[in-house]
């Protein structure tokens, strides 16, 4: 079964950052989305996390890690590919599936700081989708503030012995692998001794809180994460001890750009969905599209949205060049996410009663698109990292 979904509303500015090659990718992952998550919400909401099969479909489509090199079992082929999932993932308003932060941010850190052994290992089985990946950074009480985590690795002969917890991770309950970020060495430094681990889920002491019961984004597989005496090999150490806060920071940017990508495409998907809605709903034997308020609120959405668009668009174009500046990341993230539920919160009004009733998307979109101006750093620490450089 599949789900329709209202074509996005003609851009103003036509696109230029795809090609042929793009759109029939496109055409794929969105027959995925709409055959294979979208039918499935409330299941997924339920259940607190999506099907672990869905991963080994989306595997075998090629659409998990998709920018990891051809030796490692992907396709090798540029980050326009994952922007293109992480649209038709919003398009569909799926905010159960982890797949970008599976192939976009956990197999990053394997690929661009793991040794060749790492890559082997892990790698292949990322792309097939037989593991799912997770990253654990924050902690009960540290936030964004990454110097203060306290989960420790003790050096112990050829091993580390991990003690602590996470909270907020995105496919921890599902996830056979997590790159977590601990200290090492002086455990009492800030930075300096922040470390990354690789470690296999299925390690003694390594255990899973329940998924957890969010605001949101309620069919998305997230979970505390808890180590106790877990031993790590000190094969699994990403890069060097010490080095883990630059590797955060070298990745952050895309991270943040991610986020940017989703928004810009929930947007557009909102206004289509109401769109559609204020054409076919009728207030005092008129449709609510009729009405110049209902045309001037789309009109300001649509431009807005456009705005986000080639914001964003351009951005893009920086990071196939490697250029993208953290401050320029910054502010498409903290930007667009505004935007998002600014957009969202107008469509919601425009559908009336009907837009806080959970059979319509737009209501879902109200609550699941929140979080956006939190994760991936909040859009206040966004403003102050935009502070700095002026």
């Amino acid at each position: 079964m599949s789900v329709t979904v209202p074509q996005p509303v003609a851009p103003m500015i036509p696109r230029t950052l795809f090609n042929s090659d793009h759109e029939a990718f496109r055409t794929t992952v969105r027959r995925f989305f709409e055959t294979e998550l979208a039918p499935h919400y409330e299941k997924w909401e339920e259940q607190q996390h999506i099907d672990r099969n869905i991963w080994n479909k989306a595997g075998e489509l090629g659409l998990l890690c998709p920018t990891m090199p051809e030796q490692y079992g992907g396709a090798g082929v540029d980050r326009l590919y994952s922007m293109i999932l992480m649209e038709e993932q919003a398009r569909v308003g799926d905010s159960a599936s982890g797949f970008s932060l599976h192939s976009d941010i956990v197999a990053n850190y394997i690929n661009n700081f793991g040794t060749e052994e790492q890559k082997m290992e892990w790698l292949p089985k990322m792309c097939s989708g037989e593991v799912v990946g997770s990253i654990a950074m924050t902690e009960p009480g540290t936030g964004s503030d990454l110097q203060s985590i306290r989960t420790t690795a003790v050096a112990d002969g050829d091993d580390y012995i991990v003690n602590g917890s996470k909270i907020f991770i995105t496919n921890g309950y599902l996830c056979d692998m997590s790159v977590v970020v601990v200290k090492t060495g002086d455990i009492s430094g800030g930075a300096q001794s922040v470390s990354l681990l690789i470690m296999d889920a299925n390690t003694p002491g390594f255990t899973k809180g329940k998924p957890l019961k969010k605001v949101g984004m309620r069919g998305q597989d997230t979970c505390e994460l808890f180590f106790d005496n877990v031993r790590v090999p000190k094969s699994n150490l990403l890069g060097m001890e010490g080095m883990g806060f630059i590797m955060l920071m070298k990745e952050l940017a895309w991270e943040r750009m991610m986020i940017a990508i989703i928004c810009a495409s929930g947007a557009e998907n909102a206004i289509a969905t109401t769109v559609d809605y204020v054409k076919q709903r009728k207030v005092f034997g008129k449709t609510v599209s009729s009405f110049q308020n209902t045309r001037f609120k789309l009109a300001e959405m649509r431009s807005e949205a456009q705005i986000a668009r080639v914001f964003v668009d351009r951005c893009m174009e920086q990071v196939l060049k490697n250029e993208l500046s953290v401050e320029a990341a910054c502010a498409a993230k903290y930007w667009v996410s505004d935007l998002l539920s600014k957009i969202v919160d107008e469509c919601v009004q425009l559908h009336g009663g009907y837009g806080y009733m959970l059979e319509y998307p737009i209501a879902r979109a109200y609550i699941d698109t929140r979080a956006n101006r939190i994760y991936g750093g909040t859009n206040e620490i966004m403003k102050e990292l935009i502070s700095r450089s002026i």
